[in-house]
């Protein structure tokens, strides 16, 4: 697994040793990032069910100004911390040892707001739902931002939670990534 573009373009991150987390492969990442380059640029980022870092890694290689990047598992913290280090983008990341939904309300009340929002929790454990009522309830994400949600391609999502409403599909093989954006 690497970083595909900008400043530490070509990078290897580190990757668990078991399978519990399952990185975005570099061919959906590429796609999904070409899809979305232009809400990168002096975005500000929550990579949320994190994993290795590697989705909000990407934009602040790509010109984010900061990321968020949560995750509940000790592991996966460590990994994420490491790959940082490796990026050298300690100072525009914040890291948080918390489940989702602890982590929803810290940021709510810290009055954070996202221009790009990564979800990509633990197959088969159906958090989405949950996960994006929280982020509206909340009012994460700007106006203008995006939600991406990386899930099995056998999961389907309704068009509209709360404000926010489905805008896309893209399907690779068992994985699909679906945006989400706010109603106009």
């Amino acid at each position: 697994m690497r970083v595909i573009s900008g400043k530490v373009r070509g990078l290897k991150l580190n990757t668990p040793k078991n399978e519990d987390v399952r990185p975005t492969t570099d061919r959906v990442k590429e796609s999904l990032f070409n899809m979305i380059n232009p809400y990168i640029m002096e975005s500000n980022v929550l990579d949320l069910f994190a994993g290795t870092g590697s989705l909000g890694i990407e934009c602040l290689s790509r010109g984010a100004n900061r990321c968020v990047f949560v995750d509940i598992s000790k592991e996966s913290i460590s990994i994420i911390k490491s790959n940082i280090k490796k990026a050298r983008v300690e100072n525009e990341s914040i890291v948080l040892n918390l489940d989702f939904k602890d982590a929803i309300s810290k940021l709510k009340i810290q009055g954070n707001k996202f221009d790009v929002i990564f979800m990509d929790p633990p197959y088969y454990k159906n958090m989405f739902i949950d996960a994006l009522q929280k982020i509206d309830n909340a009012s994460l994400l700007n106006e203008d931002g995006i939600i991406i949600i990386e899930h099995d391609s056998k999961d389907a999502f309704p068009e509209n939670i709360g404000r926010l409403e489905k805008t896309r599909d893209k399907k690779y093989g068992n994985t699909t990534i679906t945006f989400y954006k706010p109603e106009e």
